[in-house]
């Protein structure tokens, strides 16, 4: 356990504080701990040859005293040996894979929360468009900007968070607890905002800085579970970020009538802030390159020897500034250079902006042709949950059976997780349809709830399995991909609605 806890929020600053003496490392109690695993390493792999090894002894200083049971360099970079540092052996308990089960499920479970918290953010403010209308006296499109440029927000942010997070230096864990910390803070003057100006810019302020969860969650999943239960991990994830749009409007629908638009933003900071306490003291780092790379940095301090490197700093080691640009764009690169990536994004965008659609759309027909209050209105969107109850566990099955045994097999390719979606492109169409046709006062109201319940199937036999395609098929930038990703279905997320407002 304590493993874990070392690298969270929580960890770290016990560690400050107590001048590294609490939470040590196994290489801080031995530093010759690393030795020992290349010893292992070296036995396990062919030798180098003798006349390599009497070369490289030559030009051993001093130093090499404390290093004269290694019998090999493992690289030579500008002409001086390096040492790679990696895991400890297949059973390195600080390796993410290695985690225990029920330490993997509460890491998975606090990205599954941190999506859900904030997703909620996004659609909770729509039953209160109406009271903003009424408080800073704008037109029906201007309010529904709140919810526009939320989503352009959270679009725009994973294209810099997620390239961010697959740099070593910085990882995963610290720009998820720190952007969400700004998030939280930020909730104050969008709050008390006074007029429109001052509550949209921080809206889209808001939606940037909470935003890391949504494409780099994809990756953080990816760190802890194999190629199998990733699949598992991501259908999970993504229906916990269904379900935060899809529950915002029932909390708003009964908030905001009662007590205003406001209370509906403090209702999901209050979410929020509790979430920003789980992480400090219970989500590790899970990439592994950082991981590494703070193993070789207290290696090199307590050998005093900087041939000690880790891989992704070998493989940095002559970056310029221009590099590491290219690894900010890296979200960008992949997006608009891969026509793979850049199609399957697109399809999932129309699917998110028609998710986005019903928040207007739903006021319009269950408001205006049904009567309903705005507590009912909320209550309207559970057809979409009622849907994805049953889609989900069925999904799951096909994932078990469809998808891990064929992982195994040397004939695996990443287009074998994509059968599901010829059910998702079939149920799109026939969901609109039927919402369409049957949203009419001569039509009993359940009609159209049930004909949105279909929505769903096509939320999770298309989505699901496009992020599992592009998750198999880059692993090594999945969190850039997945920001990419976030970033088309944000755009058609943000300006869907704005279409229904145009109606008249």
């Amino acid at each position: 356990m304590a493993t874990q806890f070392r690298d969270t929020q929580f960890g770290h600053l016990i560690r400050s504080v107590s001048g590294n003496k609490l939470f040590r490392y196994p290489d801080e109690i031995d530093p010759s701990l690393w030795k020992k695993s290349h010893q292992r390493d070296k036995s396990s792999t062919c030798a180098r040859s003798e006349e390599q090894t009497n070369a490289s002894s030559k030009d051993f200083d001093a130093r090499d005293t404390d290093l004269e049971d290694v019998s090999v360099n493992d690289a030579v970079e500008d002409g001086n040996d390096i040492y790679l540092i990696d895991w400890y052996g297949p059973d390195d308990p600080e390796n993410p894979q290695n985690w225990s089960s029920s330490w993997k499920f509460l890491v998975g479970f606090q990205i599954c929360l941190l999506n859900f918290s904030f997703y909620i953010a996004s659609s909770i403010y729509v039953p209160g468009a109406l009271s903003i209308m009424e408080d800073f006296g704008v037109s029906e499109i201007v309010a529904t900007l709140g919810l526009s440029l939320f989503t352009i927000g959270y679009g725009f942010g994973p294209m810099l968070w997620s390239p961010m997070s697959e740099m070593p230096k910085l990882g995963r864990s610290g720009i998820y607890f720190w952007t969400l910390f700004v998030f939280v803070l930020l909730q104050l003057p969008t709050g008390f905002a006074i007029n429109m100006p001052m509550f949209l810019v921080f809206r889209l302020l808001s939606g940037f800085f909470g935003s890391p969860c949504l494409a780099t969650g994809g990756a953080t999943m990816a760190d802890i579970y194999d190629p199998a239960r990733f699949a598992y991990g991501i259908c999970i994830l993504a229906s916990f970020g269904v379900c935060g749009p899809v529950f915002g409007p029932i909390l708003g629908g009964f908030v905001a009538p009662a007590k205003g638009w406001r209370w509906t933003i403090w209702v999901f900071t209050w979410l929020c802030a509790f979430v920003v306490v789980v992480l400090f003291f219970f989500l590790p780092e899970t990439s592994a390159a950082n991981i590494l790379y703070k193993r070789a940095k207290r290696l090199r301090n307590a050998n005093r020897d900087d041939r000690l490197r880790s891989q992704p700093e070998i493989d940095a080691a002559h970056h310029t500034m221009r590099d590491h640009l290219i690894v900010l764009g890296r979200a960008f690169t992949l997006t608009f250079s891969e026509p793979i990536v850049f199609f399957m994004d697109l399809y999932t965008a129309l699917l998110y902006g028609v998710l986005f659609t019903w928040f207007e759309s739903f006021p319009l027909v269950f408001g205006e042709v049904y009567g309903f209050d705005l507590s009912q209105q909320g209550l309207v969107f559970l057809g979409i949950f009622a849907g994805g109850v049953i889609t989900v566990p069925l999904f799951l099955v096909w994932v078990k059976y469809g998808i891990i045994l064929r992982f195994t097999k040397p004939t695996f390719k990443p287009e074998m997780v994509l059968p599901p979606t010829f059910f998702g492109s079939a149920s799109l169409p026939i969901c609109l349809f039927w919402y369409g046709w049957s949203a009419r006062k001569s039509i009993h109201w359940i009609m159209p709830i049930i004909g949105s319940s279909f929505f769903i199937v096509g939320i999770i036999t298309l989505f699901n399995p496009v992020l599992n395609y592009l998750g198999i098929a880059y692993p090594p930038y999945a969190a850039s991909i997945f920001a990419g990703n976030a970033l088309f279905r944000a755009s058609f997320g943000a300006t869907f609605p704005l279409f229904v407002s145009c109606r008249y």
